[in-house]
């Protein structure tokens, strides 16, 4: 069987991503591109489109026009639930890009449409297939580290803030590396716990770096006067059954400690660590131990691996969830608490207390 595909959206993250992955996955035909730039939609058409592809400026007319099966939704977070929410009462399942929503209202409302339409949707989170990911959850699963009690999530740039689009609009976008970067971190690190409950958090957002004049940065100087989002955030997450989580993201800050899409997790029987590739610390015969993983295809006998990119692998396993009628890796209510835990650390940082959840 073979599904067909429309994308909403044709820049950066769809060219970057969606589209390449998605021409690797036979089951996929990719039939319709939408994007507010004619001449996006008409380029992303002529790279990944079948002979009978058409392109919109307009999704409303696409969704109307086209029978999809699939939509995936490549814009600015401030649109995800709208476009999400369209496609599936369009009768389309939905993978929409990280993070799942500007607000954790809009969140609950894509869930709610899921629901009610009976289409499958699923975020963006393709860091969890990758090898050291996937290798390191079902350490988590089997219970080699025992019960996680403190984790940190990093996503650390030293200069390397992004300055095209509109990353650095916060009506278009709810804020900077935190939503940006940091819900990555944040996403591995609650299904590595397999811990979805948050109590409270409490947070800080910084504006400092963003101030700076002709800035060294990895893709050019940054205009301050357009850099409405923060630099930098910083989160102490307490869950409910007593664990906690410190999250820090920058896309700007003086240090050499970079680290991004990375977790280090601390349990009762052993330790992992992925900021210099794959490392697990424990315990053995009263003698501490740590153990370099090696997830080369062939490097360890327990490990089954495979060449193709993450997002290659998370796009397959996403069509084959539609196909085989299963759930998608990444559920959407494990995204929503992402998105109310992020949403939370924003409003601790607006107001200088802790921000409770019910």
């Amino acid at each position: 069987m073979t599904l067909k595909v429309g994308i909403i959206g044709c820049g950066g993250i769809a060219n970057g991503k969606h589209l390449p992955a998605l021409a690797q996955v036979k089951e996929v035909e990719l039939v319709a591109f939408c994007d507010l730039i004619s001449e996006r939609a008409e380029e992303a058409k002529m790279h990944y489109g079948t002979l009978t592809a058409k392109t919109f400026t307009n999704y409303q007319e696409m969704l109307e026009e086209m029978e999809l099966d699939v939509v995936h939704v490549c814009t600015p977070n401030s649109t995800h639930a709208e476009l999400s929410i369209a496609a599936m009462e369009a009768d389309c399942h939905v993978m929409c890009e990280k993070p799942m929503a500007k607000t954790a209202a809009e969140a609950r409302s894509m869930i709610e449409a899921a629901n009610k339409t009976g289409k499958k949707l699923t975020i963006g989170y393709q860091n969890r297939f990758r090898k050291d990911s996937t290798y390191l959850h079902e350490i988590c699963d089997e219970g080699e580290l025992g019960e996680i009690y403190f984790a940190k999530a990093h996503a650390i740039r030293r200069r390397a803030v992004p300055t095209w689009g509109v990353f650095l609009d916060e009506e278009a976008q709810g804020g900077g590396p935190l939503i940006d970067i940091g819900t990555h971190a944040l996403d591995l690190t609650l299904w590595m716990m397999n811990n979805y409950k948050p109590k409270y958090v409490v947070g800080k957002a910084y504006h400092k770096l963003a101030e700076t004049e002709n800035a060294a940065n990895a893709w050019g100087s940054w205009d301050p006067k357009k850099f409405t989002v923060e630099d930098s955030a910083f989160g102490f997450i307490m869950m409910e059954n007593g664990a906690t989580i410190f999250l820090e993201s920058s896309w700007a800050l003086n240090s050499l400690d970079v680290k991004e899409a990375k977790t280090t997790l601390h349990g009762t029987k052993g330790g992992a660590d992925m900021n210099n590739g794959l490392t697990i610390n424990g315990e053995d015969h009263s003698t501490l131990f740590e153990k370099k993983i090696e997830l080369e295809p062939g490097g360890v006998d327990f490990y089954d691996g495979t060449g193709d990119k993450p997002e290659v692998l998370e796009a397959q396993s996403w069509i084959d969830a539609i196909l085989n009628d299963t759930e998608p890796i990444v559920k959407p209510e494990q995204a929503l608490v992402v998105t109310e835990i992020l949403e939370a650390i924003y409003k601790a940082s607006e107001t200088n207390q802790p921000v409770y959840f019910n």
